[in-house]
C-alpha cells in the first residue's frame, strides 16, 4: 500500500469535529471518469499534482456539497497508484447519507472509463490493502466491510449503486473483495507470528551491599517474576 496523508481541514465535516468508534468500512467510488487523485485531494503536496480548477474537497463544501471521506485510491501525477487519508479514521465522515456516517469509516476509489483493467487491478489491490491495514487498526474483520449499494440495501446510506457497477466488469465482486481481505489478514498474521521474538530487559535498582540486592531480588520473586536475576559489575 502506497499510503499517504493530507487531511481535508478546510471542510466543513473535518470543522465540525465529531468522531466514531469504527465498526465497519465502507467502499465507496467516485461515479465520474477522473482517476487523478488532484480532482479530490489538494493542494498539490508535491506528488498530487495541481488541480487547475482547485475543486479538490480540501474547502468548506465541495461543489456546494456537504461531502467528506476519510480517503482516496487513485493516481498521482507520475501515474502511479496511492491511497491519501483525509480525515482521521475515527472521525465522522459524510460519505454515505445515512447512520453508516456514525459508523463506518470509508474511503472513495477514483473510476476511470471502467473498462481499463490495468489501472482497475490496481486500485482494488490498493483498496485491498488499506482494508487489511484498517481491520488490523481496529480489529474488524473482512466481515465488517461492505459498498455503498451493499449499505442502501442494509438501509444505513442513500441509494446508491457503487461499486457494484463497476467491478462485476474486471470478474469482482464484494464476496471476492472480502475474501481478499481476509486472506491478507491471515497472510499478515502469519508473518507476525513468524517474526523473531524481542525482549527488553527492565532494572530494578542498583545496590552497592549484595545482602540488599538479595532482599530485592526475593520481593521480586515471591511478587512472580520468577526470571529475575541479579548482574554484578564493577
Amino acid at each position: 500500500m502506497n499510503l499517504h496523508k493530507l487531511i481535508l481541514t478546510n471542510n466543513a465535516c473535518y470543522k465540525a469535529g465529531r468522531t466514531i468508534t469504527p465498526k465497519g468500512i465502507m467502499v465507496h467510488s467516485t461515479g465520474a471518469n477522473n482517476p487523478n487523485l488532484k480532482r479530490y485531494v489538494g493542494p498539490d503536496d508535491g506528488l498530487l499534482g495541481k488541480n487547475q480548477y482547485n475543486n479538490h474537497w480540501n474547502q468548506n463544501t465541495p461543489d456546494g456539497r456537504q461531502v467528506c471521506v476519510h480517503g482516496f485510491i487513485g493516481k498521482l501525477a507520475d501515474g502511479s497508484i496511492a491511497t491519501y487519508q483525509t480525515l482521521p479514521w475515527n472521525m465522522r465522515g459524510w460519505h454515505c447519507g445515512g447512520s453508516g456516517n456514525d459508523t463506518h469509516i470509508s474511503f472513495e476509489i477514483c473510476e476511470d472509463g471502467l473498462t481499463d483493467a490495468a489501472y482497475f487491478n490496481s486500485v482494488y489491490k490498493e483498496a485491498v490493502e488499506l482494508c487489511v491495514y484498517l481491520c488490523k487498526q481496529y480489529r474488524l474483520t473482512e466481515k465488517d466491510i461492505i459498498c455503498h449499494s451493499e449499505g442502501a440495501k442494509l438501509g444505513i446510506a442513500s441509494n446508491h449503486g457503487d461499486v457494484m457497477h463497476w467491478f462485476p466488469k474486471h470478474g469482482k465482486s464484494m464476496d471476492t473483495f472480502r475474501a481478499d481481505v481476509k486472506s491478507g489478514l491471515a497472510s499478515a498474521a502469519s508473518v507476525e507470528s513468524t517474526a523473531p521474538k524481542k525482549y527488553y530487559r527492565i532494572q530494578l535498582g542498583a545496590y552497592s551491599v549484595k545482602a540488599n540486592a538479595d532482599a530485592m531480588l526475593g520481593k521480586v520473586k515471591v511478587a512472580g517474576f520468577t526470571d529475575a536475576f541479579i548482574k554484578y559489575s564493577e
